[in-house]
């Protein structure tokens, strides 16, 4: 990895990617919550709007999760001893399992209340990682 680190330009791009990444899943979860939380009316069925804006966003996921495992890789003991990064990597796992229940219980055809509710809590959970990920270079 030290070869790695003596690229200058390497980090900034990686995060860049990264930022890409956290777009690309955010804004397309955004979307989708809006159209189910009825907001800017009902014109978009929400069943195709979900396979497309879920596409997107894993594609997301995934270059976040890639580039993020790459910056882990080359300062791995400063980051595992930064309290935000760790908090960040908490609400990781309970942004994955608060998905993986979504899903499992078929949130998006029943579109009920508790639905609404998860919707709603991935976008606070969301928002708080990447205000974990922007604290990580200052904490």
């Amino acid at each position: 990895m030290q070869s790695l680190q003596s690229i200058a330009w390497l980090y900034p791009a990686l995060e860049t990617v990264h930022i890409v990444g956290i777009a690309l899943l955010v804004g397309n979860l955004v979307l989708l919550e809006i159209r189910a939380w009825g907001i800017g009316g009902v014109a978009l069925p929400l069943m195709p709007l979900a396979r497309l804006s879920m596409g997107i966003a894993l594609s997301g996921f995934g270059l976040a999760a890639l580039s993020g495992l790459v910056m882990f890789a080359l300062q791995p003991a400063e980051l595992l001893a930064n309290r935000a990064f760790n908090l960040k990597m908490l609400l990781l796992v309970v942004a994955g399992c608060n998905a993986a229940w979504f899903h499992a219980r078929g949130s998006l055809v029943r579109m009920d209340g508790l639905a609404r509710a998860q919707m709603g809590l991935s976008m606070l959970v969301w928002l708080a990682v990447i205000t974990c990920g922007r604290w990580i270079g200052y904490l």
